[in-house]
């Protein structure tokens, strides 16, 4: 299932252009993510938005495709709209050698808020969610797979 309006978001302040000489062993072709941030490992009525930043590297610059990101229900992991995978846009931006930033992407847990996709958990029993992320670049070349801790999902 593929969430309409994810907004994805690069920030810009914290997208740095690193000399070859510097970290040259962190920079490969292939995009390279961690997390940088996770804003929250318990979602409620009253505290529903969950925010991941994810920090990249790449050795060209051209991460500028997509990230995608998948969520994995673990109390019910057959249920339709539950579980999904989504394609997010990277935004355009000027490539350089040896690019450093941070991409940031956030949902919404059974709320309307703001442009947060929505996302939710079983209907009549608390969850457990993992997120998954990879990121391509325009070369098509693939990250590693990146996995969250246990996210609790109560109802």
């Amino acid at each position: 299932m593929k969430l309409q309006g994810t907004k994805l978001i690069l920030l810009a302040g914290l997208l740095l252009y690193i000399p070859v000489a510097c970290k040259k062993d962190t920079f490969t072709t292939k995009p390279q993510i961690s997390f940088k941030n996770i804003s929250n490992t318990t979602l409620s009525a009253t505290n529903p938005i969950l925010f991941f930043e994810i920090r990249f590297t790449d050795q060209e610059g051209d991460v500028q495709d997509t990230l995608w990101v998948q969520k994995i229900s673990k109390a019910c992991p057959n249920s339709p709209g539950v579980q999904f995978i989504s394609k997010n846009k990277v935004p355009d931006f000027t490539q350089v050698p040896n690019l450093e930033g941070v991409l940031e992407i956030g949902f919404a847990y059974n709320a309307n808020i703001g442009n947060y996709p929505v996302i939710t958990g079983c209907g009549n029993k608390n969850d457990t969610a993992t997120f998954k992320f990879w990121l391509r670049d325009n070369a098509k070349n693939v990250s590693d797979t990146l996995v969250s801790p246990p996210i609790i999902l109560l109802r």
